[in-house]
């Protein structure tokens, strides 16, 4: 049988859906790694819908931004454990980051970006001259 009201219990959630927990952070949980020239960058983003969905790249922080609609105030909650509001977080993109060509994907509840190496970081070749024979460098 459910509780409708426990004061300490009501008072746990509080306080996790402020500060989070291990298992359920407050902001929303992230998977990056690197794919060879690219990171990819997975949000979670269950019951969102794509519309209230907004990506801001300045310099180089890039700031996620998604909404999930509160429930009708009319309905008597009986559990209310899913987070509702505004999330907001960001990621501070090294200089080795192309933020011009960042591309976003929203499907299933999961936000998906890809972030390209920038052209100046990838590695390449130097030719080195000799006394004899003198070449530019690019570099």
């Amino acid at each position: 049988m459910l509780m409708r009201t426990d004061p300490f219990r009501d008072l746990d959630r509080l306080t996790q859906s402020i500060l989070g927990t291990a298992a359920r952070p407050a902001v929303m949980p992230m998977d990056a790694w690197r794919e060879g020239e690219k990171f990819i960058v997975e949000f979670d983003l269950p019951g969102v819908d794509a519309d209230s969905l907004h990506l801001d790249v300045e310099r180089n922080v890039l700031t996620v931004h998604a909404e999930r609609p509160s429930r009708d105030e009319n309905k008597e909650m009986v559990a209310a454990e899913r987070p509702r509001g505004v999330f907001s977080r960001q990621l501070f993109l090294g200089e080795n980051l192309d933020t011009d060509r960042i591309e976003a994907h929203y499907d299933a509840g999961v936000l998906t970006l890809t972030i390209p190496v920038a052209e100046k970081a990838k590695p390449r070749k130097i030719e080195i001259g000799s006394n004899t024979e003198k070449k530019a460098v690019n570099a």
